[in-house]
């Protein structure tokens, strides 16, 4: 198939787009965005170097996103990347396995409506995440104690280290408090534009970008329902 030199050209300026902002959409470049949306051959050429640099490119909501791929260090983070961002200095698997454990219980508190969209609530208090998270971990705790499934959980582990934290107060910003633990993660979270933390408040709000992204890509019923059991909850039928 050979393409015309304008529609190479759309496709890289998009590219190029996506590569610095990550997505988008029709207030930012209204012709660089209806030349995806209109022209298959333009999509087809920037879905092409998305995979030739382990990304994927998709249209959610009327915002076309760029998603590194699971593996993809470059453009996303890497493991060890991603704990010195979150956890305290000389972390261990635990802490991080423990940061995205926080991640995880925000998403399932978040989301899970059965309705046009996945989500079930417009905020939640940084303090009632916190009470959350401790009452999710002493429960799965408990089942590893006792033998029962935890889906492959060890929350023995991160309780173990989610216990090592100090106790604070809700103003707390250091990573060695179970405050700042918290508070460092919803910060990450926040640069990433995946949610809005209101400090003066202690409340979380989602973003449309994550919206866009539960909703369509990350929130289908198979994986929604590991999570439930893995975090002691009811299956949805």
């Amino acid at each position: 198939m050979a393409y015309e030199v304008e529609e190479i050209k759309f496709s890289q300026n998009i590219f190029y787009h996506l590569l610095k902002k990550g997505e988008l959409n029709e207030k930012d470049d209204k012709e660089l965005f209806r030349a995806y949306s209109e022209n298959e051959r333009v999509m087809n050429l920037v879905k092409q170097q998305g995979e030739t640099s382990d990304s994927v490119i998709e249209k959610y909501g009327g915002t076309i996103y760029l998603i590194p791929k699971e593996d993809n260090d470059f453009l996303g983070y890497s493991k060890g990347e991603l704990k010195a961002e979150l956890c305290r200095s000389n972390a261990n698997d635990k802490d991080y396995y423990l940061s995205q454990f926080v991640i995880l219980t925000l998403l399932v508190e978040m989301y899970g409506s059965q309705g046009s969209s996945a989500k079930s609530r417009n905020y939640l208090r940084g303090g009632d995440l916190l009470n959350i998270i401790s009452s999710r971990l002493k429960e799965g705790a408990e089942k590893d104690e006792n033998e029962q499934d935890n889906g492959g959980i060890a929350f023995s582990n991160m309780q173990e280290r989610f216990e090592s934290l100090k106790s604070g107060d809700r103003t707390s910003r250091s990573k060695t408090t179970k405050e700042g633990f918290i508070y460092t993660i919803m910060k990450f979270l926040e640069n990433q534009n995946l949610i809005v933390y209101v400090e003066v408040d202690d409340m979380i709000t989602t973003s449309k970008k994550l919206d866009h992204f539960m909703d369509w890509n990350i929130l289908n019923k198979n994986n929604y329902n590991r999570v439930l059991v893995a975090l002691g909850e009811e299956e949805y039928e």
